[in-house]
């Protein structure tokens, strides 16, 4: 998790000079080696953080010539295009996976740590910082950067666009007993070394989220129609007209 923690301070640095214009659009990134040695880390550091900022459409690598810059206003139209349901389907698929592999190769201070996050989801305080710290330790434990790398992507979106911060927010501030229940049994199913069982606790996981989201939706939808009707019925009712 410090590897991992050590590339994302990269990309944190290098899209605060881009955001500062150091970098602008249209420029080229300094080579990988002068990368590595100006913040001091190895070049397989760098590597992975080119590939977070190329994921997150802040860079373009260019084979043959160079990593640059990109317009960050498309990556941001693209990430606000994408909704709520489709994040969490996206989330059980690759989460999905990540457990069953978890189940595999998770460590014992690993499940230590994702056994701590169950504790701490019951402190209200902590529950949302728990939650992300529970998927996020399941994708380090499958060792595969891909993997963790996703995780963290659509983590960020879960966490920045308006939308998904407003569907998930209605639902999960009401399910915190079942969201518990939920993370426990995938706990229990990777510490069991059960990649099947991993896999169908996080299925089931979401697959009660994306329930609750739709839910919410149709009541919403609902109460949009009622509001209408509302008004129409004001609009047109001759009862006034009877006093």
């Amino acid at each position: 998790m410090k590897a991992r923690r050590l590339f994302w301070n990269i990309v944190d640095k290098l899209e605060a000079l881009i955001d500062q214009g150091v970098y602008p659009v249209g420029s080229r990134l300094p080579p990988e080696r002068e990368l590595a040695e100006t913040y001091n880390v190895s070049r397989p550091t760098i590597r992975e953080a080119i590939i977070a900022l190329e994921v997150r459409e802040r860079i373009e690598v260019k084979t043959g010539s160079g990593v640059y810059v990109v317009n960050k206003g498309a990556a941001s139209r693209s990430a606000k295009s994408i909704s709520a349901f489709e994040l969490t389907q996206a989330r059980a698929l690759v989460e999905g996976e990540a457990a069953a592999l978890a189940a595999a190769t998770i460590q014992p201070d690993e499940l230590a740590v994702l056994n701590q996050t169950l504790e701490d989801m019951c402190d209200p305080a902590q529950a949302e910082s728990a939650d992300q710290q529970f998927h996020e330790v399941i994708a380090t434990a499958t060792r595969n950067n891909a993997i963790i790398l996703s995780v963290e992507n659509l983590w960020e979106l879960r966490k920045t666009v308006p939308e998904i911060i407003a569907s998930y927010s209605e639902v999960c501030s009401q399910s915190s007993e079942q969201r518990l229940k939920e993370h426990t049994q995938i706990y229990e199913a990777i510490a069991s070394g059960d990649p099947s069982a991993a896999r169908k606790a996080m299925h089931d996981h979401f697959n009660r989220l994306i329930n609750a989201l739709f839910e919410a939706s149709e009541a919403k939808a609902l109460e949009e129609i009622k509001r209408k009707t509302d008004e129409t019925r004001g609009l047109y009712s001759i009862s006034h007209l009877s006093k």
